[in-house]
């Protein structure tokens, strides 16, 4: 099958490392867990957006803009890393964000502010009512002013952003390679259904050989089948990729979202916890943690039996360990 990319902006550090985790597959007993260290893509750039802005902010640019507008929770990793890549590349950028309370500028949101980002602060009502028409009114205030401003989308995820784990699907294959390992599973945390939808078309276009599964943080297994497969089927229509859907297998575990978005049980803490002192490796509660203790608890239920190497995608998002400080200390341990 052959297709081409289109305009893409190096952004990320890639390829990022495939390591193997020893003590965590041992204390299991099998299979063998290799983490891709997508948490590596930068610094204060880190974590996945990063791979979806290379292609959005590119055509953006070809687009002429000058400007960037998106949205996401007040401790968006998107949010903060489209902030960080506008000054880098000089261009203004606008984050509509939602939270009801008066929020500290800690975690990510300090870096938006730091970044020089434009950021506004509206109700979670409003945003969910109203997010077309926010968009439009910071669209209208930019243009006013004489600048072009192009709307990214919650976490970059739709058809652009798709080609960002499309790519990073070929890295993929050259680790497997590099690693003699052929995985049958490749899981990741699926918040906006962008990485999933990128990984699974991408795992079949370069012939991985390992099924997707996006572990959902927030909404609905249902919501994310229909969000990837929405993605996938634009991403076609744009591009005129010569693939069929019906080859894809979609899939979404929801077991593990617990009380809903940005909003972690102590056992995501404690799997935080375990990794960062087994293996010396950070997760976030909002995203990779509840992903990874999902894995942990599907290995312990017997789903990868059988299997010998599972791959976990670590999308980053480590400033949002911050504003979760009070629950990731056990109290044994505070000053």
């Amino acid at each position: 099958m052959s297709f081409s990319f289109p305009k893409r902006l190096p952004l990320a550090r890639t390829p990022t490392p495939m390591q193997f985790l020893g003590r965590v597959s041992a204390d299991l007993g099998g299979p063998r867990i290799w983490i891709k260290r997508d948490d590596l893509t930068g610094s204060a750039l880190s974590g996945n957006k990063i791979r979806k802005l290379e292609f959005t902010v590119a055509q953006a640019l070809e687009e002429g803009c000058d400007t960037l507008i998106t949205c996401g929770g007040v401790q968006s990793n998107h949010c903060r890393a489209t902030a960080i890549v506008a000054a880098q590349l000089g261009l203004h950028c606008c984050l509509v964000l939602r939270e009801d309370a008066v929020p500290t500028p800690d975690g990510n949101l300090l870096l938006d502010y730091l970044a020089g980002a434009n950021v506004q602060t509206v109700s979670k009502s409003e945003y969910v009512r109203n997010l077309s028409g926010l968009f439009a009114h910071w669209q209208d205030w930019y243009a006013a002013r004489g600048h072009k401003a192009f709307v990214i989308p919650t976490g970059a995820s739709d058809e652009i952003g798709v080609w960002g784990y499309i790519a990073a699907c070929q890295e993929l294959k050259q680790d497997f390679n590099e690693q003699g390992i052929t995985p049958s599973s490749i899981i990741v945390a699926t918040g906006s259904g962008g990485t999933q939808a990128g990984l699974t078309a991408g795992a079949a276009l370069f012939d991985l050989g390992a099924r997707v599964t996006g572990i959902a943080v927030c909404d609905s297994g249902a919501y994310f089948q229909r969000k990837v497969r929405d993605d996938l089927e634009h991403w076609l229509s744009r591009y005129r990729v010569d693939f069929s859907l019906d080859q894809l297998d979609i899939h979404t575990n929801a077991e593990f979202i617990g009380p809903g978005y940005g909003i972690a049980g102590p056992e995501v803490y404690e799997t935080i916890r375990y990794l960062g002192r087994r293996e010396g490796i950070l997760l976030d509660p909002v995203y990779t943690g509840k992903a990874f203790h999902g894995l942990l608890e599907l290995i312990k239920g017997g789903d990868f039996a059988g299997e010998t190497d599972v791959v976990f995608v670590h999308t980053g998002g480590i400033f949002g360990l911050y504003p979760h400080r009070g629950n990731l200390i056990p109290n044994e341990n505070r000053p």
